[in-house]
């Protein structure tokens, strides 16, 4: 940016040179800011311009290779599978100064029509992150579906433990149903993990196009977590042969355990178990924070203030009443028929 020089008549003047007229442009002002000011705001003009001109799907492109290195493989191919099949070609074919707020409300009528509130969501917001970033002096307020709820009657963490017991899944179901575990973070796991009496998230390994990727790079920022391993688990851990935890991909978990589950009349996920766990700690009073920092929830907390006030004495007596429940539900020491067991008390059921 050329600075302004003083005239004769004491007036500013700034010289910008124009490269698709390859002439000088002035602009004049009784303040030197005001000058230099005025030019300013014709060259972000001049640099606008030919971005607005690109097309809609060019710009999904530009942002898709922009982010690729910064976001999960995952994400990155859930930004391409959006423009691919989704997104209709006349949209993709528009040019961005032709977008405008009742633009976009006709892409998302039309995509409401043919998927699921949440796909619908998903898609609006790469359409929104690509305008604020090549087009950021659009605004637009639009209407989009409203995610409704899902009511599922979860089973109890007890039946879930007894059908994987003594199985090659038993170690699987327990990482996820007792320490609320994803799949990526579970296969991510080594042995080397698990150190005195602790265990650290480190890693995630996803599945792209028949790819098996393993990054660093958790979920979230809370998703790189520590929690106490309980001996049951421990156990387990200690006969794996190899380094890693499981060597199934996440698809084969998915469908081993839907088969195996649904063989018993349960109709859930594997994920599912995530839900079942943070029932559990919420049937057992685990305070909230404590809850979303243990199963790497977000929340409006940084994680250094998380982990402050939970890496403490609340911790371990946290920790010791959740691993209590599972240990009474898991103990194969009782001569005890299980009817007639104590049950450990909850305050809700679910």
């Amino acid at each position: 940016m050329a600075t302004a020089y003083k005239l004769p008549s004491g007036n500013y003047r700034v010289r910008v040179y124009d490269k698709d007229t390859g002439k000088y442009r002035s602009f004049t002002a009784e303040k030197k800011k005001q000058a230099e000011l005025a030019a300013q705001e014709w060259l972000n003009g001049k640099a606008k311009a030919p971005l607005v001109e690109k097309r809609v799907g060019e710009c999904i492109d530009d942002y898709i290779a922009l982010k690729e290195s910064l976001l999960s493989p995952t994400t990155i191919d859930k930004y391409r599978n959006i423009r691919k099949n989704q997104l209709s070609d006349d949209f993709l074919r528009m040019k961005l100064s032709d977008i405008n707020g009742l633009v976009v409300q006709n892409e998302v009528s039309r995509l409401a029509k043919q998927y699921a509130p949440k796909t619908v969501h998903n898609a609006h917001g790469l359409i929104s992150a690509v305008l604020k970033t090549y087009y950021p002096d659009l605004t637009y307020s639009i209407t989009l579906p409203t995610i409704q709820r899902k009511l599922r009657d979860l089973p109890p963490a007890e039946e879930i433990i007894n059908i994987f017991r003594g199985t090659d899944m038993e170690l699987i179901v327990l990482l996820g149903i007792w320490q609320g575990f994803r799949v990526s973070e579970i296969r991510g796991l080594k042995k080397s993990d698990f150190k005195d009496g602790k265990l650290t998230v480190n890693r995630v390994i996803v599945t792209v196009h028949g790819k098996h990727i393993e990054k660093t790079d958790t979920k979230t920022i809370n998703s790189r977590r520590e929690l106490t391993v309980p001996p049951i688990i421990q156990a387990l851990v200690d006969k794996v042969e190899g380094e890693y935890i499981t060597t199934i991909s996440g698809n084969c978990i998915y469908k081993r355990f839907k088969h195996t589950t649904k063989k018993h009349g349960y109709d859930i996920t594997f994920h599912d178990l995530r839900h079942i766990n943070a029932s559990v700690m919420l049937a057992l009073g685990v305070p909230d924070k404590y809850a979303m920092e243990r199963g790497g929830w977000s929340t409006p907390a940084t994680l250094k203030a998380v982990y402050q006030e939970t890496f403490s004495d609340e911790r371990k007596r946290n920790d010791a009443i959740i691993d209590g429940y599972f240990e009474q539900i898991y103990d194969t020491k009782h001569d005890t028929p299980p009817q007639k067991r104590r049950k450990f008390k909850l305050k809700r059921s679910f």
